[in-house]
């Protein structure tokens, strides 16, 4: 019988899937923790509090990660030093940009009536400051294709984060304050890691230069635009629950949001290994094979989560009591992790729709789905509570906007790519046949 070799695992394919999923399962074990040990409306002031984190950490990861990997990647030398000293110094003035507002909101601190705003001005700012390190190096590491290292640097962060928050726990002492400053702490400890690793490339921000700084400002506001309207999309939802509807309801309805992950770990390793595919076609000008791509992994992907949403509805309420515990058994959560699955079936095409777009040089085509989606689930949300009053409207939100999405790409994309969502369908049912029949010859083989 063949012997299976680890070495065939050392590929960044592989590292890069098991990152996503690190950081996923750590995410979920996290949050696990929290709504065991915290009430409802504490945990929906955690998120909060994350969901603004996110949105600040989004201005700097859309207007520098992409030019990073793009400008430094595969460079001389020289050239590569000059890059990265001009990615520090705009990634320090983006973060100084926001220690002054947090400055200035900190003026008004004594104003603000609720838990999660008095919070964040005490804290968003530090937090940011604390993640500049280690988000540089990211970038630079995966410019690099330094896998292995990433992957050992999510572990860092991530797990050192997970093991606080379960001795917190165990001790009693895991409340919304604490979660803030340990958060801070491993974010800390992750930086000095990841300078202990390429302390070299923070030297480098004597060697900027005014025409590389320009360069990668022109270049990183494109990308900027759509990140930022793309995690506005992801966290408009949780403003307006936490506004209009209550902390309490907006932990209810993250619950399943997290438990999403199922579907997100795939799509995402999916789509980063259908990118780099995509973009040597497109550069060798081999649109057909562009094409084949775009239906074969949205097509395999798509199939495959038909069964998994009929999986997930099964045992939704099994999946939220071990996540949230028995405080959260009867609400809403169960339905809604079921209505979110089925809804999941289309993401891999309305995905894949937006990153061909920016692979055939159509970045202003996909920025403006983004802002269709964002237009739609902004009104959306407000027309689905003033029906249901309730979560149910906020779902019904989600929907509408993934077909929107869906719809608005597909129309778009036809322009310039000649594909059907049948030919999307056939394709992958073609591709995943073929997959299990050589997986069963290669079984018969080797017995």
């Amino acid at each position: 019988m063949a012997r299976f070799s680890l070495s065939k695992l050392n590929n960044k394919h592989f590292l890069s899937l098991a990152g996503n999923g690190i950081l996923a399962v750590f995410g979920v074990a996290q949050m696990s923790l929290l709504y065991h040990a915290m009430a409802k409306e504490v945990v929906g002031e955690w998120f909060f509090f994350l969901t603004l984190i996110s949105l600040c950490d989004a201005v700097r990861n859309g207007f520098l990660n992409t030019a990073t990997v793009k400008f430094y990647g595969g460079t001389e030398k020289e050239r590569a030093a000059e890059v990265l000293g001009s990615v520090w110094f705009l990634a320090t003035a983006l973060t100084a940009i926001v220690l002054l507002l947090n400055a200035g909101a900190y003026i008004f601190i004594g104003k603000a009536t609720s838990v999660e705003l008095v919070l964040t001005v005490k804290w968003l700012g530090l937090t940011y400051l604390s993640s500049l390190p280690f988000s540089v190096i990211f970038w630079v590491l995966q410019a690099d294709e330094k896998y292995g290292k990433i992957l050992l640097l999510r572990l860092v962060n991530n797990g050192s984060t997970l093991l606080v928050f379960a001795v917190l726990m165990y001790l009693k002492q895991l409340t919304l304050e604490n979660a803030v400053v340990y958060n801070f702490l491993t974010n800390c400890l992750t930086s000095i890691v990841g300078l202990i690793w390429k302390f070299d490339s923070l030297k480098n921000i004597a060697k900027r230069s005014n025409a590389t700084v320009t360069e990668i400002y022109h270049f990183g506001k494109y990308s900027l635009a759509t990140s930022l309207s793309s995690t506005l999309l992801r966290s408009v939802d949780a403003f307006i629950i936490n506004f209009m509807l209550g902390p309490a309801v907006l932990a209810v309805y993250n619950l399943p949001v997290r438990l999403m992950e199922i579907v997100e770990i795939p799509l995402r390793s999916f789509v980063g290994t259908g990118m780099s595919s995509m973009a040597v076609a497109f550069n060798n000008k081999n649109m057909h094979h562009v094409t084949y791509i775009l239906k074969k992994y949205a097509g395999m992907l798509t199939i495959v989560f038909i069964p998994l949403a009929v999986f997930a509805s099964l045992f939704a309420g099994i999946a939220v009591e071990l996540l949230g515990g028995a405080k959260y058994i009867g609400s809403e959560a169960a339905n809604v992790y079921r209505l979110l699955m089925f809804t999941a079936i289309l993401y891999p095409i309305d995905r894949f729709n937006g990153t061909t777009l920016d692979i055939i040089h159509k970045p202003k085509v996909n920025f403006y789905k983004v802002q269709v989606m964002l237009i739609v689930n902004i009104a959306a949300d407000f027309i689905g509570i003033s029906i249901f009053h309730n979560i149910y409207g906020i779902v019904f939100a989600v929907i509408c906007t993934v077909f929107a999405g869906l719809i608005f790409g597909h129309i778009q994309l036809r322009k310039y790519v000649d594909y059907t969502i049948g030919g999307i369908l056939s394709t992958g049912a073609s591709e995943l046949k073929m997959l299990l029949q050589n997986a069963l010859s290669s079984r018969r083989s080797q017995n």
